[in-house]
């Protein structure tokens, strides 16, 4: 197997690990940022700090200031002394256009997902940009 290939992989099952942490019941997301094989940042769908862990309101609907987990990976980026300019983004679900957004101005050169998401527009968005972009099945193994 492609040495990038198992890499991938790996990280796309840490990053369904990672997603694990997350309150929503809906749907459950986790984003790790790697540079240079290391895990600089990470993050999981859910309430701002200090807010209480419910992702949905009464309705089931998501609650509209819920963050995504590529915003938290990237927010928490801000945060240190690290730098997300041409690292790997490791996201479970492909990112909406916002996150996009966000991963264009964090200076991440490569996005790796595992699932499709129903809007194909943040995949769009990226590859515009110059992003490389790459789906993993995680039920395959080789």
């Amino acid at each position: 197997m492609d040495k990038q290939l198992e890499l991938d992989r790996r990280y796309i099952r840490m990053a369904l690990v990672w997603a694990e942490n997350s309150y929503c019941v809906r749907r459950k997301v986790g984003a790790l940022i790697v540079k240079d094989k290391m895990i600089i940042s990470d993050g999981y769908n859910g309430t701002p700090s200090g807010f209480e862990n419910i992702c949905e309101d009464e309705n089931n609907l998501t609650k509209p200031y819920v963050l995504h987990a590529e915003a938290n990976a990237i927010t928490k980026i801000a945060c240190s002394n690290n730098s997300s300019y041409k690292a790997t983004m490791y996201v479970t679900a492909s990112p909406c256009i916002e996150c996009a957004k966000l991963i264009i101005q964090a200076g991440i050169k490569r996005v790796v997902y595992s699932e499709h998401y129903r809007l194909e527009d943040g995949i769009e968005l990226l590859k515009r940009a110059g992003i490389e972009v790459v789906y993993i099945d995680p039920q395959e193994t080789e």
